[in-house]
Formats: C-alpha cells, sequence, structure tokens
C-alpha cells in the first residue's frame, strides 16, 4: 500500500499540508526502497531521511501548537512519541533481518501510514481548526 495524500488530510493550514504532502512523499520512497532489491542499507538511508523529516515536521507542529496556545498540546506531543517509537522499531526490525522483509513492509503500512492517516485526521485537523477559530473569533 503506498500512501497517498488526498482532500480527507487536507488540515486547512498551508504549512502543515505541505509538510504532510512532504512526509507522504518520504514513506513511500521508504517503501520503494523495499521494493527495489529489498537493499539493506538504502533501506536504513531511507529510513533515516524519513525520521530526520518526521522530526522536523513534528518540531514545526509543536512550535505553531505553542505560539496559538493549543490547549491538547500535551496530548499531540504524546502521539508524536508513538511514532518516534515506532521508527525505533522499524530500525530494530532492519537490523535483525537481512533486508526490508514483507514483515518490515507491513509494519511501515500499519505502524506508519495508517497512524498518520489518524494523527492527520483527528488531532492535526483539530489544530488547524483551533487555529482558524482563534483566528477569526470576532467573525464567529
Amino acid at each position: 500500500m503506498r500512501a497517498e495524500f488526498d482532500d480527507s488530510l487536507v488540515t486547512g493550514n498551508e504549512m502543515i499540508d505541505t509538510q504532510h504532502k512532504e512526509l507522504i512523499d518520504k514513506i513511500n520512497k521508504l517503501l520503494d526502497s523495499c521494493e527495489s532489491g529489498r537493499d539493506k542499507l538504502v533501506a536504513i538511508k531511507t529510513l533515516d531521511y524519513l525520521a530526520d523529516y518526521t522530526d522536523f515536521h513534528f518540531s514545526e507542529e509543536e512550535k505553531l501548537q505553542e505560539e496559538i496556545e493549543y490547549p491538547g498540546i500535551t496530548e499531540h506531543k504524546k502521539e508524536h512519541e508513538k511514532l518516534r517509537t515506532v521508527v525505533k522499531e522499524l530500525y530494530e526490525m532492519l537490523e535483525e533481518e537481512e533486508g526490508p522483509s514483507d514483515a518490515f513492509v507491513e509494519q511501515v503500512n500499519k505502524n506508519v501510514i495508517e497512524w498518520l492517516y489518524r494523527h492527520i485526521k483527528g488531532f492535526d485537523r483539530s489544530v488547524a481548526e483551533y487555529k482558524f477559530m482563534t483566528a477569526n473569533s470576532e467573525r464567529l
């Protein structure tokens, strides 16, 4: 399964949406690296790239939440930590196996893509809506 950015993932916040598109691109590159010869080194380097971008994105989201005094920031940070844990587990899988196995790809689909979809549609959309409401409170 490849990740796809569609209308159901639009939060309405341009910065967040742009970064989500990039994050999905990184996930797909990881999946592509798994399919093309199942080279362990390529998969590790691609996972590194995904982990780095994920950290950047989470940092940007959390900065935005602090700026707008988002009341759900603590829970949101906990959700971000869940994905960081998943990425560590993916590194462990790559180390234990000869390369990116079918089980590894299954974990990327289940624990990265599905997590990301739920996170965007719930947590991130909530942040974008809160930001919009606070910025436009005089019109509501």
